[in-house]
């Protein structure tokens, strides 16, 4: 698929500028992504035009902020294809929306002896939450393994999640070994057994088109500032049943129906959920990310991004003692690729390529379990998204390839 990368890229204001006497090749996508103008306009526009609290007020701007606030809402909606907008819950990311799941469904739902299965390639978000959830009901966890490409071993997945299970928790891609999980398959394992599934969208929404319908999860948590938004915006959709059913972990104003001396009660879906003034502003702009993202559309920005894995992955698999971690084929992967140099620090091959303006992230990504598995205590890791190019991957390579120079001659 090819789309008109050029004229994408001037969207993107920061993108034009040099690092280190270079033109910036920004390949950190994984961790956050650029913004456009569209997006930034819309921040703007709200804070110079349309600043007011929001389901309040009666006065104009009051009111314009509530009706962009909630058209967005209904963006992310039509965004993921959920049934109503009372299953779209506004968050801070996807770390709050994975917290309010452990907390205020999954605290009532499992019990000691019960178990919560995970798989090896999950962030500390979709870990952390459910460790503490373990250890105050007296819950297991069980781990799914992974193949040796890096691929979830379903065989062993159809294995831990037994009758026993209660939440299955796994990340919908991820964010260090680039594949995509089969979700629907481990939807329906899930609910074969009793069991809900619990999925974190952050590496998948922004990357292709998302159905939580088609996918039959029952929760699934995603990142604004992934996907052009600002960060500090989030979005946890639930099947309404189970957020009637889930209670809010946070209180006090917007979250409430009435309120009494010794008790009160909350207020319909989505707004039980979200207490106090919520980030208007970054609400609003990820409703015009959505915009923009959809314009371009997703299937087409899916099948661009496949395409410049296809170009970039054998180039890289040809630089001797360069070890990639995840599947061979270009096409099991999402932008992700996660790379070491045999005898180079990850920190150092990402101060390297950020001499020559290139921006990559070097450490654990927050998945230490996993990179225990893989048996490494880091990887360096290049992320794309559309506005990237194929200049850009060259650029990669070339930097990649006058590094591994430096470390073994000392010469650039």
């Amino acid at each position: 698929m090819t789309l008109d990368s050029e004229r994408i890229k001037k969207d993107f204001p920061i993108l034009f500028q040099e690092v280190n006497d270079e033109k910036l090749v920004y390949l950190d996508n994984a961790a956050t992504t650029q913004k456009p103008k569209q997006v930034l306009q819309a921040i703007k526009q709200y804070y110079t035009q349309d600043n007011a609290n929001v389901h309040r007020g009666v006065h104009t701007l009051a009111e314009r902020a509530t009706a962009s606030y909630e058209r967005a809402r209904q963006k992310v909606r039509q965004f993921i294809h959920a049934d109503s907008v009372q299953e779209v819950l506004f968050t801070r990311g996807t770390t709050t929306g994975l917290n309010w799941i452990a907390r205020g469904y999954a605290e009532k739902a499992v019990q000691a002896g019960d178990e919560i299965v995970l798989s090896y390639m999950e962030h500390h978000s979709n870990i952390v939450p459910w460790q503490q959830l373990a250890k105050r009901v007296g819950a297991t966890l069980k781990y799914i393994e992974l193949t040796s490409d890096g691929e979830l071993d379903m065989a062993d997945a159809k294995q831990k999640i037994t009758a026993k299970t209660k939440i299955v928790a796994v990340a919908h891609a991820s964010n260090v070994l680039g594949v995509v999980n089969p979700i629907q398959e481990l939807a329906q394992l899930a609910h074969e057994n009793g069991a809900i599934i619990v999925v974190d969208g952050a590496q998948s929404t922004p990357h292709m088109p998302v159905d939580v319908q088609v996918l039959d999860v029952d929760f699934f948590a995603f990142s604004g500032h992934k996907l052009c938004a600002p960060t500090g915006i989030g979005v946890l959709y639930g099947k309404q049943a189970l957020l009637e059913q889930m209670e809010p972990v946070e209180f006090g104003g917007e979250m409430i129906d009435f309120v009494y001396l010794q008790e009160s009660t909350w207020s319909e879906l989505p707004y039980k959920f979200e207490a106090g003034t919520p980030n208007i502003g970054g609400g609003i702009a990820l409703g015009a990310a959505i915009d923009y993202l959809d314009e371009i559309g997703m299937a087409n920005i899916h099948a661009y991004e496949a395409e410049l894995v296809a170009y970039v992955l054998p180039k890289l698999q040809a630089i001797e003692g360069l070890k990639i971690y995840g599947p061979n084929e270009a096409s099991k992967r999402t932008g992700v690729i996660a790379f070491n140099f045999e005898g180079i620090h990850p920190h150092d091959v990402a101060t390297a390529l950020d001499m020559e303006g290139i921006a990559v992230r070097a450490g654990h990504h927050c998945a230490q379990p996993l990179l225990k598995y893989l048996d490494t205590p880091a990887t360096a890791r290049a992320s794309f998204y559309f506005y990237n190019t194929k200049e850009d991957a060259d650029r990669l390579v070339a930097a990649l390839l006058a590094t591994k120079e430096f470390f073994n001659h000392g010469t650039f």
